[in-house]
């Protein structure tokens, strides 16, 4: 038994910068050198897109750009771990890129898919506050249709 754990455990992978294994999500962002350029550069970008999606709210076809450049990124992420893997030297330290995607999944992906998100319950909002206009308005109507009824 004891050796099956023994041989389970050396299959954990173990990270070339901390020397910590990798058993789970948290240590595989704790494993990430964070301080690198591009790293520093990608986390900007994210924090450009958020402040992007927040600040176009009120402007429907903005946004519905700026949510499909995001869908379109997320679809292509795939592409870009395959470029990334065989070009890493160019601007990593290390080889993050690994066959699965999990790294351009959780660096990349996740935090494009948190915007679209935020996207779609502020178009889901919107679209129940129009259908509640919509309704107040229908019941007025009705209300004021009925109101001239009696009058005659």
């Amino acid at each position: 038994m004891s050796a099956d754990k023994a041989k389970n455990i050396s299959n954990i992978p173990i990270d070339g910068f901390s020397k910590v294994r990798i058993t789970s999500t948290w240590t595989f962002l704790q494993s990430i050198q964070w301080s690198e350029p591009w790293l520093i550069g990608l986390i900007s970008f994210h924090i450009l897109c958020l402040a992007f999606t927040i600040l176009t709210c009120r402007y429907y076809r903005v946004q519905i750009v700026h949510f499909l450049l995001m869908v379109a990124m997320v679809y292509s992420a795939e592409y870009v771990n395959e470029i990334a893997a065989m070009n890493w030297r160019l601007f990593a330290k290390f080889q993050y890129f690994d066959s699965k995607g999990m790294f351009i999944s959780l660096v990349y992906s996740v935090p494009l898919l948190f915007n679209t998100i935020i996207i779609v319950a502020v178009w889901v909002r919107r679209t129940f506050a129009t259908m509640t206009e919509l309704k107040t308005l229908q019941l007025k109507r009705k209300a004021a249709r009925e109101s001239a009824k009696k009058s005659q």
